[in-house]
């Protein structure tokens, strides 16, 4: 006679069938997201990547002149990962690179999170953060970034950059003046006897050791959160990406990659928060 099966039994198999049909479920939609991300991100047949040379953090020239950087590791990673091939596309300015996304001319660019660019933009949460620094003569009387914002005073910074942006918010009472891109700042601060230079303190602190006489202000004055961005409307790309970045920063990746490229006073971004 067939011994009836105990209830916990059949319990604990329609616990596994359901957990079973969970995971399959899991990896459709798993599979069905990277789709739709693929189609979005390679509508040309390719993924094409900005690549912003005006942010040293970002990414540099090797000696062969090939991109090079933590933003050039993530694209990569990014179209294997989909099965796509990558094409790098250059600027000098992240104004450049944002003009490049509204008008669709690339599909994906690694820009600092701003509330102006969102406007044409979907971002992902950051996956670095970077300081904003000033830059003044040793014999400026300024001494603090609390001394900047006074009448007279005139700082210069990149066209469009993250810094550009802040600060065309935030300051009051001391003068903008935009050079053409984010490295030629300093030559501009000095060739026009300006008062400050405003950007990234690696590029800074380099031109500070280039040019002598120079000194930063101690401290921040501001925080910049770089993430990848996408135009406006690609959301399935933007979703996908999200959970890229998220397992970017937590396996490692993004910390090996400032390291293996030799970038200090940049971290890693802290995880999303849900």
């Amino acid at each position: 006679m067939k011994q009836p099966v105990p209830s916990h039994a059949i319990d604990r198999r329609a616990f596994c069938a359901a957990g079973g049909l969970l995971l399959a479920g899991c990896a459709g939609t798993k599979a069905s997201s990277q789709a739709a991300a693929a189609a979005e991100l390679g509508a040309t047949g390719k993924l094409r990547a900005a690549i912003n040379f005006g942010n040293p953090i970002l990414a540099s020239r090797g000696s062969g002149g090939e991109p090079s950087g933590v933003s050039v590791d993530l694209a990569r990673e990014a179209a294997r990962r989909l099965g796509l091939a990558v094409e790098l596309v250059q600027f000098n300015s992240a104004g450049n690179v944002v003009e490049a996304v509204k008008a669709r001319q690339v599909d994906m660019a690694f820009v600092a999170i701003d509330p102006v660019r969102a406007a044409d933009m979907e971002y992902t949460a950051p996956y670095v953060i970077i300081e904003g620094a000033y830059l003044v003569r040793n014999a400026s009387p300024l001494q603090r970034n609390a001394d900047v914002d006074r009448a007279g005073t005139r700082v210069v910074v990149g066209r469009g950059s993250a810094y550009d942006l802040f600060l065309t918010r935030e300051l009051k009472a001391a003068t903008l003046v935009r050079a053409s891109t984010s490295p030629e700042v300093t030559n501009q601060f000095l060739a026009q006897n300006l008062d400050v230079a405003a950007g990234v303190r690696q590029q800074l602190e380099a031109d500070a050791a280039r040019v002598g006489g120079v000194r930063l202000l101690p401290d921040r004055f501001m925080v910049i959160e770089q993430a990848m961005g996408v135009p406006k409307g690609r959301v399935a790309a933007q979703a996908w990406l999200g959970d890229f970045v998220e397992e970017m920063k937590a396996s490692g990746f993004v910390a090996e990659a400032l390291k293996r490229h030799g970038i200090e006073g940049a971290a890693v971004a802290p995880r999303r928060t849900l």
